[in-house]
């Protein structure tokens, strides 16, 4: 016996003697719940609920190792008092033997509407001991029940205090507020007299201290004047709407709030005093935003700030409290949202902004054929991180729509020119024009100098590659919603029109003399998008990802922002990290280090002006390494609807080390990896409650031995991967070494 467990020992023997003397036997009851969310929301005391049965959901904590949830207990009350009286009225569900801490549903007395109730929860651990009661979390019934909805917490406003401010000259104030948000302006001044002062808002510098009056594209700017009066006022800059972005189809700010614009920088002319520090604030709306949710640092300083850029750009473009394009429309679009939903479970551990999202754009789609296919794919990332399936439930016969398997030839192909689109398929996917295929956007066309645009030349073709790729993939996650509901007949129609479709995609659309995918049936052109898209969606056999690899790195990033988000998947679904995290942390004009390099602190709608002379500033469909660092750089993914089990697969292309905590809806995943020459180190802890598939890069030889918690272990071997199955929750260390 070692001296550390010997006095380990001696002290809790001490302890045991101690207690007995004075009759008693301590034991530590396990951590109390936290991260309590009822129909998906931290703070629901904010909103008001419509679901009679709403889902309550928490987090299992545990200072042991592999402890799982082995029940439960929910209380309700209408008034927090009984339950601290432990007298609850609504429900008391006492003891249920579960291992489920999410999307549990009601099942008390009727809920009165228009009403406040109050709930708490306890759990019991893998040995059978009860925790303390969580806290006590409010809920607010609506005036009318039984109506499916999707709540959301109302916008905040921020006050936001300038990082630096510049007398320029007599009167005029240069005040920098370090980054861009969504908002306007407050000031607080003593003026001597009544004047009219000048507000200048901008996002982007024409020099040091000076706002770009006129800037390229979409890029925000507004001169304000403002009507100051004798003695010390307040007052909020006002900013008047933007016909185009307050039009029928823009999501409007709320009747409560202010009229909005992104800005970062402001001038103030004519001012008769100083503007110090606490004169002026920024009013910066967006939804309730947790900062600390998430963390990734590694030894690249380019990919460091890239994260920062792209995390804070999710919080900023929240201010409409629905996913929005930016400010030049202010509309939900299927492919923008769907990034930036990937992207919001990234960076915070919020949800119900994604489904509120998702479920108006069932009923409000847009005209690309593509973002009618991407419906699917939201509702499944959704459905994969939430582990509820009550919104796939409502939507199914309209998610079944939006596969657009009603325009299918007979060997499952579809085309949106063959006649077949109609206008009762057109009513079944809520929409009233034609859709249209995109493949990326803006549309190919060359640029000064010489290359394509952001399709790389894609020939537009009735049976387009890159649509139909997209048709596979909602066919295949159809097939796996349909089997979620227990919808089996479904489940097996959706995976045979899937696998049609794969077996006439890759007879009819791969080149082999060339090894690649065409751009449509009938052409000799093959584009980045052509063959992104099918691996990422897993549409290439084996034997034919190395060459379809080999022309993708070819093209380097000929595509879009968009496109990237595919790009990087394919990439790093095939392990080609190497390439995929230098493309991250490239610096060339197709690059986010030129979104950083231009100045902007939220995500360009483009790479560059060059690229989109219309682009903005305050794009979200840009952020896609918000995502794509927590779920392929660290790699941790679901396994299974609502993380009770996932992957940890870290991809370090260069990167020799980093740190990252990744929060999902049963808690913070914390994953931090090193690697030598001679090793390569994993350390990560997961939530009481999960388990992880975990999977060791081998390096450049196979020859290792593999640690975990100080013990050699053997897993079984995948590709450049050793992977170790169902790993228990708590704090764990693997090393692998050269032998």
């Amino acid at each position: 016996m070692s001296v550390i467990s010997y006095k380990s020992n001696i002290n809790i023997l001490i302890c045991i003697l101690v207690t007995m003397t004075w009759g008693i036997i301590i034991i530590a009851s396990p951590l109390a719940p936290t991260g309590q969310l009822c129909e998906l929301l931290h703070y629901p005391e904010q909103t008001v609920i419509t679901d009679p049965q709403p889902e309550f959901g928490w987090v299992v904590n545990s200072d042991q190792s592999d402890d799982v949830q082995s029940a439960y207990q929910i209380q309700v009350a209408t008034c927090s008092s009984l339950l601290e009286d432990n007298q609850p009225d609504a429900w008391n569900s006492d003891k249920v033997v579960s291992s489920r801490s999410i999307n549990v549903e009601y099942a008390g007395k009727p809920l009165m509407s228009n009403k406040p109730y109050f709930w708490r929860v306890r759990t019991w651990d893998k040995e059978d001991q009860p925790s303390h009661w969580s806290k006590i979390q409010q809920l607010n019934t609506s005036v009318e029940m039984s109506k499916y909805t999707t709540p959301c917490q109302p916008l905040e406003v921020r006050r936001i205090a300038p990082k630096k401010i510049v007398k320029t000259d007599d009167g005029h104030f240069f005040v920098d507020f370090g980054k861009a948000a969504y908002g306007t302006i407050e000031l607080t001044i003593t003026s001597p007299d009544q004047r009219i002062l000048e507000i200048h808002v901008g996002e982007k510098l024409k020099h040091a201290l000076a706002i770009d009056r006129r800037p390229p594209g979409t890029i925000r700017y507004r001169r304000i004047n403002l009507a100051v009066q004798p003695g010390r006022e307040t007052y909020r800059l006002i900013i008047p709407p933007d016909r185009r972005n307050t039009g029928s189809a823009a999501i409007k700010m709320p009747l409560r709030l202010f009229e909005v614009m992104p800005f970062r920088y402001c001038e103030i002319v004519n001012s008769a005093t100083d503007i110090r520090q606490e004169s002026i604030v920024q009013l910066a709306v967006n939804y309730p935003f947790d900062d600390n949710a998430a963390h990734f640092e590694c030894d690249d300083p380019i990919l460091n700030d890239v994260w920062e850029m792209c995390k804070y750009s999710i919080k900023a473009t929240s201010f409409c409290g629905v996913y929005v394009d930016g400010d030049r429309e202010r509309i939900p679009y299927e492919a923008d949202a769907y990034i930036n939903q990937l992207c919001h479970y990234g960076v915070d551990r919020e949800y119900a902004m994604a489904r509120y999202t998702h479920e108006y754009l069932i009923t409000h789609p847009t005209w690309p054929t593509e973002w009618v296919l991407h419906s699917v794919l939201m509702a499944w990332a959704d459905y994969m991180a939430t582990g509820d399936s009550e919104s796939l439930e409502n939507l199914y016969q309209d998610l079944k729509a939006k596969t657009l398997l009603s325009l299918e030839r007979a060997d499952g192909l579809i085309s949106t020119q063959s006649g077949l689109l109609t206008k009762t398929i057109l009513d079944s996917i809520h929409i009233n024009q034609p859709i249209r295929d995109l493949v990326d956007w803006p549309p190919a066309s060359f640029t000064r100098n010489g290359q394509y645009g952001e399709r790389d030349g894609h020939e537009m073709g009735a049976i387009n590659t890159v649509v139909n790729a997209l048709h596979y993939q909602a066919l295949v996650l159809m097939a796996r919603i349909a089997e979620s509901l227990g919808q089996k007949e479904d489940s097996v129609n959706f995976e045979k029109c899937a696998q049609a479709v794969y077996k006439s995609f890759n007879n009819k659309l791969f080149d082999e003399t060339k090894g690649v995918y065409v751009d449509g049936e009938g052409s000799l052109h093959s584009s980045l998008h052509a063959n992104m898209f099918p691996l990422a969606f897993g549409l290439v056999p084996k034997e034919r990802v190395q060459t379809v690899l080999q022309f993708i790195e070819s093209r380097g990033m000929a595509c879009s922002v968009y496109g990237s988000q595919y790009l990087l998947e394919a990439l790093f679904k095939a392990e080609h990290d190497e390439y995929a995290v230098s493309l991250m942390t490239a610096m060339h004009d197709r690059s986010w280090f030129n979104m950083l390099r231009s100045g902007s602190t939220v995500t360009l709608e483009a790479w560059d002006w060059k690229f989109k002379n219309n682009l903005d500033w305050n794009h979200a469909w840009g952020a896609a390494p918000a995502n794509i660092i927590p779920r392929y750089i660290m790699g941790v993914q679901p396994l299974e609807a609502g993380f009770g089990h996932m992957q940890i697969k870290p991809q370090l292309g260069h990167l020799h080390r980093a740190i990252a905590k990744i929060p999902t809806i049963r808690g913070t995943v914390y994953v931090n990896f090193e690697r030598t020459i001679e090793s390569f180190n994993l350390e990560f802890s997961i939530p009481a409650n999960t388990t992880a598939d975990v999977f060791i890069p081998l390096g450049q030889t196979r020859n290792t031995t593999v640690y975990m918690d100080g013990k050699i272990i053997k897993g079984e071997l995948q590709n450049k991967y050793i992977e170790i199955r169902g790993v228990g929750s708590g704090r764990h260390q693997f090393q692998c070494c050269v032998r």
